[in-house]
């Protein structure tokens, strides 16, 4: 709630393991990276619910907005076992706001404008009783945009379609509009009985540069609800269920380019049992079921579906001063048969608070639905990807501060690329990622300080002239540094964000320069209900991409 960002990919910016890359702006397709995997290496959840775009298999950060969103958990590393397919560089799970306060009726709202046409507003109200409640939360955000484009033209470096084509096009402001909306129900009948229901929709108009589609309708959906029961200490059972609907309409001026409609169904049974003090053991089974529908005025019918089942189970034990889990997860999928995955990590504490945790999983991702079947542009050949990981760990939570280093190594196999014999995507590739994170949080003179460093070497160790080259749009170096205090009833924060360069293809040929960027804010709680707060983006005014 403090902080400068305006949009989920701007509020992961710079976060230890995460490198965000952003093709203009608020709106605009943002992909993430998190430690050095690719950009359909992370498994996103929406309130426990697959979320993804089939197609692509990327999700839609930018359309997901801060204003419906209570709190973000990252989980570094693969966690395919516990998680599912997908969860190659980590899980981050986003929890839309929940009901506030205690029994009765407590509201919201917030309104805000800023440069470049930001106009922003949401409300929320929250009906609450002993055993549960009801609540609705909605949200408009639109901005006129920036122009993200040169103007020029490089034969020697244009690696793809868009607003370089036919020089001194596209040199407008490209908008972004979102309108959206959650509703939530919970309901505890007894004690040991819990039922949770929530949907949100966001839909949107996205204006960009392109020369084939200029500007999309778009859709994003989650449904979902749980049912929890825990008739003991000892034993609690939940079964999840939802649905995510991706859908975008891509026009060019006002003729329909393209339509591309997704659905992900999944459904989750879980179980937790303490079998003995310190032990227990998790266990369940995952279904997921993919969809396509593309309608392109110039291409075949599109409409593939895909089905997976899987059985998981975890332990975890306590044994005095060490800690260890056990994972394991075979998952059966309909086009690509059978995959065992699994992990084991270990931890324990020594010295005045100090710990350390060692940890080694597996994983895999199936290819996604454009690279097996999109016609004239695919390979239905294609294997899944598979990656193994190693991870040591060296951390301490003292009195108001803590420090927590990881070391990491990913190995990923058969890694999916574009390769120009074939034209298509192909099982080209092997990489090896190799980084260290360190992050820091400590309170000192009354300042809340935060600073998370990252060094990263991910190279490509496929055969041919790219072997040993670095994975594009990867930057070795990043680091992000928050400082927050508060004096009376005022509040002032800085955030500094820095990124090394980066290579932007694949041939190492094409060099995006490094950057760094300062955000300051402050705050004003001038009533006990209200706050005025000011915020200043890129406040050096710094020119980077």
């Amino acid at each position: 709630d403090a902080s400068s960002a305006r949009s989920l990919p701007e509020l992961l910016r710079g976060r230890a393991g995460i490198t965000i890359v952003n093709q203009g702006g608020m709106g605009k397709l943002s992909t993430l990276f998190l430690r050095g995997t690719e950009s359909d290496h992370t498994l996103f959840l929406v309130d426990g619910i697959r979320v993804g775009n089939s197609t692509s298999g990327l999700t839609s950060l930018q359309d997901i907005p801060l204003s419906q969103i209570e709190r973000i958990e990252i989980v570094r590393g693969p966690r395919s076992s516990l998680y599912g397919a997908d969860a190659i560089g980590g899980v981050i799970q986003v929890f839309t706001r929940r009901g506030s306060g205690g029994e009765g009726v407590h509201g919201r709202g917030r309104i805000a404008a800023g440069s470049h046409g930001l106009r922003e507003a949401s409300a929320g109200v929250d009906l609450r009783s002993a055993r549960g409640g009801v609540g609705v939360d909605v949200a408009h955000q639109e901005t006129d945009g920036i122009n993200a484009c040169t103007g020029t033209y490089d034969p020697n470096t244009w690696i793809g379609a868009g607003c370089f084509i036919v020089p001194g096009t596209h040199l407008d402001r490209d908008g972004y509009r979102n309108n959206n909306a959650t509703v939530r129900a919970d309901f505890a009948p007894s004690e040991a009985w819990r039922l949770d229901a929530r949907a949100f929709r966001a839909e949107g108009h996205n204006a960009y540069d392109g020369d084939y589609a200029d500007n999309s309708d778009i859709v994003q959906q989650v449904v979902g609800g749980s049912v929890r029961w825990t008739p003991s200490d000892a034993v609690a059972l939940k079964l999840t269920a939802g649905r995510n609907t991706d859908d975008s309409d891509n026009y060019i001026g006002s003729t329909l380019a393209n339509r591309y409609t997704t659905t992900r169904d999944s459904a989750n049974l879980q179980g937790d049992f303490t079998v003995a003090s310190g032990q227990v053991l998790t266990a369940g089974f995952d279904w997921l079921r993919d969809r396509a529908d593309v309608v392109d005025p110039w291409l075949p019918p599109y409409a593939p579906t895909r089905g997976n089942r899987a059985a998981f189970a975890q332990y975890q034990g306590k044994f005095g001063a060490h800690d260890l889990q056990l994972s394991a997860r075979r998952d059966d999928n309909d086009q690509f048969g059978g995959h065992s995955t699994g992990g084991i990590a270990w931890g324990t504490g020594f010295g005045q608070g100090w710990r350390v945790t060692a940890s080694h999983a597996t994983a895999f991702k199936a290819p996604s639905f454009n690279e097996l079947y999109y016609p004239g542009f695919s390979n239905p050949l294609l294997a899944p990807e598979s990656s193994r990981s190693t991870e040591l760990s060296l951390g301490r939570h003292g009195e108001g501060w803590s420090v927590q280093a990881n070391a990491y190594q990913t190995r990923v196999d058969d890694l999916i690329a574009y390769d120009s014999t074939l034209f298509a995507p192909n099982n080209i590739d092997q990489a090896r990622i190799r980084g260290v994170e360190l992050v820091a949080t400590a309170r000192l003179a009354g300042w809340d300080l935060r600073g998370q460093v990252g060094t990263l070497d991910a190279r490509n160790l496929s055969a041919g002239t790219n072997h040993g080259k670095r994975l594009a749009r990867r930057p070795q170096r990043s680091a992000r540094l928050d400082l927050d205090r508060d004096i009376g009833d005022w509040g002032i924060g800085i955030s500094g964000i820095a990124e090394a360069a980066r290579w932007d293809n694949v041939a190492n040929t094409l060099r995006v320069g490094g950057y760094g960027t300062v955000d300051a804010r402050v705050s004003w709680r001038f009533a006990p209900a209200w706050t005025l707060q000011a915020n200043l983006v890129n406040a050096l005014d710094r020119d980077y991409a």
